[in-house]
């Protein structure tokens, strides 16, 4: 996979999954903060010409460095529950995201920052239909995709029955749902049901939820941008679970 920025590269290196790096003829002190963090973890570094870096971005904003990293290990949505940790608050009860159809890289990689920064357990998205987690997805999760862990499967509907039976439940945001997205417990095992902008959530996922949730709107603007939407309720339930009696500050 191919990730570029001094961002994503960087927080790759840190995260053992860089195999080589491509840096530009010139550069500045983050770029020296690259090179010194590629050798001091023995990874290959080529000096190329810009329009090399150019072409191996597509066209995007690479910062002059462009990375072949490693692909993360295959996962099940079981893995994410099983392997949480309790870093998203003392209950150690799982926090994920399900990303129904959403394709555009700048959302994804936005919405895994988020998850990244709440401490969530991970990501779930459909291998079809999926924007790419290098190039643009990686850019604009400011190296999240490094830590992130993500389950691909090959059915959203589906997934969501697994994670029901593993003990989640399972909250569908949807506009027009009568139910505040604050009204209900996230202490408990919780996965946060996510559509494409316009579309929303498709109806055979909407109706696996076991809620769905509503963020109201007070100004003139009546949607939000899904990434913004996610970042909201994720910290609905950080916040839950922090102030739960007998959690710690």
């Amino acid at each position: 996979m191919i990730i570029y920025g001094i961002n994503p590269v960087l927080e790759a290196l840190r995260a053992g999954r860089v195999e080589s790096i491509r840096v530009s003829q010139r550069g500045d002190a983050r770029l020296g903060a690259i090179l010194d963090a590629a050798r001091q973890a023995g990874v290959a570094i080529t000096r190329v010409e810009t329009h090399e870096l150019d072409r191996a971005s597509r066209g995007g904003v690479h910062q002059g460095v462009v990375a072949l990293v490693q692909e993360q290990a295959s996962l099940s949505p079981e893995d994410l529950v099983t392997s949480s940790t309790g870093s998203t608050g003392s209950t150690g009860a799982p926090l994920i995201v399900v990303l129904d159809g959403i394709e555009d890289p700048h959302n994804v990689g936005a919405i895994l920052r988020t998850v990244d920064a709440a401490g969530a357990s991970g990501v779930v998205r459909q291998e079809r239909h999926a924007a790419p987690l290098g190039g643009a997805t990686a850019k604009a999760s400011a190296g999240a995709v490094s830590y992130v862990r993500i389950a691909d499967v090959v059915n959203i509907a589906r997934a969501l029955e697994a994670l029901k039976e593993a003990g989640v439940w399972t909250v569908g945001l949807a506009g027009d749902a009568a139910k505040r997205y604050d009204e209900l417990d996230y202490t408990l095992p919780t996965a946060f049901v996510v559509g494409a902008e316009g579309a929303g959530l498709r109806r055979l996922v909407r109706d696996r939820c076991d809620w769905l949730v509503s963020i109201p709107m007070q100004g003139h603007v009546q949607s939000l941008n899904v990434s913004v939407a996610t970042g909201i309720v994720l910290f609905e339930a950080v916040r839950q679970r922090r102030n739960r009696p007998g959690s710690a500050a």
